[in-house]
Formats: structure tokens, C-alpha cells, sequence
């Protein structure tokens, strides 16, 4: 009998200014919010979150993509495809693409649905993002 897998999955939604990061528990179950880069370069955008998933114990890296209506990536799509790109360059770790549509709209609904005054509703959704689509990823896997 195989043994389950017990590595992580490392969600990343990849922006022109930040880079939002989740993580999964060891049985692929549940995402979390890890932690939101600050892009720099492509290049050593794609070595910190290798070097990440590597110490997070990740055996696969989930970026996140947008679609225009007619299936084409979007601007930022093809920007994160890049990124993919970059890594696979990088490093064996398994980095997929994954549709994050809508997970920034669903993050910064959520603070809504929790009761989160609005003073506390300011900030950056990156790393919820990645969150709401790994969660998405994990649950029709389940």
C-alpha cells in the first residue's frame, strides 16, 4: 500500500507589486496564509519562492492565473506564466498553473462576511487570495 503523500502545497498569486503566499497542512486539506512578498525581479522573485516551498517542505507550487472571456490568459496571466517559466528554469520542484478568478474579490468579501470593521478591512489581500484559490484546489481534489 502507498503511503499518502505528506508534502505541502505552496499557492503563490503572483502581482506587479506583491506576491501573496498560502500553504497547505501536510494532508492537503487546509490552506493558510503564509506571507506577501515584495516583487523585485522575476528572477529572484522565482528563487524566493523556491527556496521557500523547499524549506516549507512543498513537493508542488501552485501560481495562480487569470483568463480573459475567450480562455486566453490576461496580461497578468501571461506575467505569471513567466513566472512559472522562471522557476521551472530554477529548479525540479512540480510548479502548475491553477485559475485564480475572482479569489481577490472572494478575499476581500470575506473580511466583509467576518464583521471586520472597515478600519481593519485596509490592506493587502494578497496572501488571502492565494488562500481562497488553494483552498478551491485542495477541496475538488478531496
Amino acid at each position: 500500500m502507498n503511503e499518502p503523500d505528506t508534502s505541502r502545497i505552496l499557492a503563490v498569486d503572483w502581482g506587479a507589486k506583491r506576491i501573496g503566499l498560502a500553504l497547505s497542512d501536510p494532508t492537503r486539506t487546509i490552506a493558510s496564509p503564509l506571507m506577501v512578498l515584495a516583487h523585485t525581479s522575476r528572477a529572484e522573485d522565482a528563487a524566493a519562492i523556491l527556496k521557500i516551498a523547499t524549506e516549507k517542505d512543498a513537493s508542488l507550487i501552485l501560481v495562480g492565473v487569470t483568463y480573459e472571456d475567450d480562455h486566453q490568459l490576461t496580461p497578468a496571466g501571461r506575467s505569471a506564466q513567466r513566472l512559472v517559466e522562471a522557476m521551472q528554469e530554477q529548479h525540479t520542484i512540480e510548479v502548475r498553473t491553477y485559475d485564480e478568478s475572482y479569489s481577490t474579490q472572494t478575499a476581500r468579501e470575506s473580511r466583509l462576511l467576518i464583521g471586520l470593521p472597515k478600519s481593519k478591512r485596509k490592506g493587502h489581500f494578497d496572501a488571502i487570495a492565494a488562500v481562497v484559490f488553494l483552498q478551491r484546489y485542495l477541496d475538488e481534489r478531496a
